[in-house]
């Protein structure tokens, strides 16, 4: 399916403007959901009720309100709010050009994919590629919905991305964590070097790490469906803060083991299905559904796991 974009946008760059398209970069679908249901099944409905009187509110009647006191509020109408929507601006202003690693990952907010709009192809390709070889990424300003946002535009290989910033006030301090300055010696240094030289990379490659505990909830959904108990997985419990170490030892052992080339949730993923009892077969995907009946007992043979199109249905 094409990519759909959310908004028509201009990238202001100088006396250049630039026309651009907005498109979501995550995607959140994915995410295993549950419904509250009732224990009868049955979907459940919300409903929002009067503090006051008890008395169930329609969406109809809701207004909305920001509270300036306790229990004080100023009331604001659905035009009063438009109107302040309506201050929104189609324009991302470029403010300054700020160095590729210069704003702290810790302010990054969403992240969205800036593509040219028409006759924007040219502009856009000059601005990615000047930005590339000058080693720099763009600061910008943009209004939306009642707010002004900091945005930072960085070139990527493939086009730009708008990274959406917190604000300062936004971001807490670690000060505030009180953390506690600890002396380490020079051979532990020596020993935590060579233990990151031997699982070092040169880049980050996201396809190469996979959730296991996803996968493991998707197999319980897909036992469940076909008509399987859930079989509880064994877990590898790390040692808690209040454990006492050899940390010269536990460097050491690292260094000289094999586990430490490979990351902890596959050693963990590896743990769980050996100590499993039943473990549940793998997905499968399979044109139509297959459903157990609702009265018949489990047969003996496992049956073929349902298709993911039967989980994602609520």
């Amino acid at each position: 399916m094409a990519a759909r974009s959310i908004a028509s946008l201009s990238l202001g760059f100088g006396l250049v403007s630039i026309p651009v398209k907005l498109y979501t970069a995550t995607e959140t679908a994915s995410t295993v959901r549950f419904n509250l249901l009732a224990r009868d099944g049955s979907r459940l409905k919300q409903q929002y009720v009067s503090e006051r009187d008890g008395k169930v509110v329609e969406r109809s009647e809701m207004v909305k309100g920001y509270e300036f006191e306790k229990d004080q509020f100023v009331l604001f109408t659905p035009e009063e709010l438009k109107a302040l929507d309506e201050a929104a601006s189609h324009v991302v202003e470029i403010v300054a050009f700020v160095p590729e690693g210069a704003v702290d990952p810790i302010y990054y907010d969403k992240a969205y994919y800036l593509a040219p709009d028409k006759r924007g192809g040219k502009p856009y390709a000059l601005l990615q590629r000047a930005m590339q070889q000058a080693g720099r990424c763009a600061l910008a300003q943009w209004s939306t919905k009642g707010r002004q946002h900091v945005v930072q535009v960085r070139p990527t290989d493939e086009g730009l991305v708008l990274q959406q910033l917190l604000y300062a006030e936004e971001v807490r301090s670690m000060k505030d964590l009180g953390i506690e300055s600890v002396e380490v010696t020079p051979a532990e240094v020596t020993l935590a070097l060579q233990l990151i030289a031997q699982i070092s990379r040169d880049d980050y490659d996201a396809s190469a790490f996979v959730d296991h505990e996803k996968q493991r909830v998707l197999a319980a959904i897909d036992a469940k469906i076909a008509g399987r108990q859930v079989v509880e997985s064994a877990r590898h419990e790390a040692p808690t803060g209040g454990q006492v170490i050899d940390l010269m030892e536990a460097l050491r052992a690292s260094l000289g083991g094999k586990a430490a080339a490979e990351p902890a949730s596959a050693r963990r993923a590896a743990k769980g299905g050996a100590a499993a009892a039943a473990p549940v077969p793998a997905l499968k995907e399979r044109k139509a559904p297959r459903r157990a009946p609702k009265a018949a007992p489990a047969p003996a043979a496992a049956p073929e796991a349902a298709p993911a199109r039967a989980r994602a249905r609520k």
